[in-house]
């Protein structure tokens, strides 16, 4: 079974800094990184690397970013054949990374916000259309008729925090929110399902409590969209979403625990790995 992603692309412009700015501070920073990004993009890549098989769709334009973004798919089993050309630029976000491992981040849609909604397919033998908050709603509805209409789940990693129409929550089999997130979200239906994520603290499903595990953190920017694409990754194979937690943390553990540049090493086996070894501490 496979997984469609829709979502964002982003080059991420990463900065380290020994603390984010303040308002009118200039901050002498130690080193940048042209990261590929967009929480499509990420999660696409980080379920391809967990085993699943994957397709995405979005937009990209027709820059230098775009060139690296379609670069670096190339470079993973991600099926792009629905990756759309845009004439413009692409998405973009200048995040800095403080020498504790949080960040801060600005983003750019440009390309993300004109994806053509009317040319993206559900792939045969779908099992999960993902999708997140950083293209229009407007193209998420589209998508989530057509995954219901083909059998599809429909998950919704539902960041950044926007208010969400009645008639596309009706689509949404799934939702996916970190803890503020979720506060926003209070008033949403309590039949539809939901899953919170804790961070360090682990991951709260239908009631019960999935504890994390604790690690020393390089960075956290990525890592919910490592537990997403995990989480998907497992579910396509045909474990069910509760079974799946706990590769899904130890991935974004695992995640958060190496710089950037050694994260593109990271696949479902080094995930098994470093959940057997934490496990045996």
């Amino acid at each position: 079974m496979s997984i469609l992603v829709v979502g964002s692309l982003h080059l991420d412009v990463v900065l380290n800094a020994p603390h984010l700015p303040e308002l009118d501070e200039t901050v002498t920073g130690h080193n940048v990184a042209y990261v590929f990004g967009g929480k499509g993009g990420n999660q696409a890549i980080a379920a391809a690397r967990m085993g699943g098989h994957v397709h995405f769709a979005g937009r990209a334009g027709q820059d230098s970013f775009g060139d690296m973004i379609r670069e670096t798919f190339a470079q993973t089993s991600v099926d792009t054949a629905q990756l759309q050309l845009d004439p413009g630029a692409s998405g973009m976000s200048a995040a800095i990374v403080n020498d504790a491992g949080d960040y801060g981040a600005v983003i750019v849609s440009a390309a993300n916000l004109r994806i053509e909604a009317e040319k993206i397919t559900i792939p045969d033998g779908c099992r999960v259309v993902l999708l997140q908050n950083e293209i229009p709603e407007a193209v998420n509805l589209s998508v989530a008729r057509k995954a219901s209409a083909a059998g599809a789940q429909v998950w919704l990693n539902a960041a950044p925090a926007r208010d969400l129409s009645a008639d596309f929550v009706a689509y949404v089999d799934l939702l996916i929110a970190n803890r503020g997130e979720a506060a926003f979200y209070g008033d949403l239906p309590d039949t539809l399902d939901r899953m919170v994520t804790l961070g360090a603290e682990g991951v709260s499903y239908q009631g019960q409590a999935h504890k994390g595990h604790k690690v020393d953190v390089v960075s956290t920017h990525g890592a919910g969209d490592a537990f997403v694409g995990a989480l998907a990754a497992c579910v396509s194979g045909g474990r069910c979403i509760a079974d799946s937690i706990g590769f899904a943390q130890a991935a974004a553990a695992l995640h958060v625990s190496l710089p950037v540049e050694d994260r593109a090493g990271m696949d479902h086996h080094a995930v098994t790995r470093f959940a057997d070894a934490y496990d045996s501490r």
